[in-house]
């Protein structure tokens, strides 16, 4: 599957293959340390997505916000 950006793809991509050699090599066999390669490819991948969104004048303020642990959890989505 493509990314939400177009530009953003290869990224995606280059993630997506990061992440799944490091948790069949790694996370399946009981190492969980995370890998620093794939944390770095992540946050590129998630600057460029944020852009491409903020392009298509998707607002991600209400998905960005923290609500575990907070009154807001498990309550029912506001009606529109």
């Amino acid at each position: 599957m493509n990314s939400v950006g177009e530009e953003c793809s290869e990224l995606k991509k280059t993630y997506d293959t990061c992440f799944n050699r490091w948790f069949a090599e790694k996370f399946l066999k009981g190492l969980a340390e995370e890998d620093k390669d794939c944390n770095n490819i992540f946050t590129a991948y998630q600057s460029c997505v944020k852009k491409a969104l903020k392009l298509q004048n998707i607002n991600i303020t209400e998905i960005e916000k923290d609500v575990l642990g907070t009154a807001e959890e498990n309550q029912p989505p506001p009606h529109s």
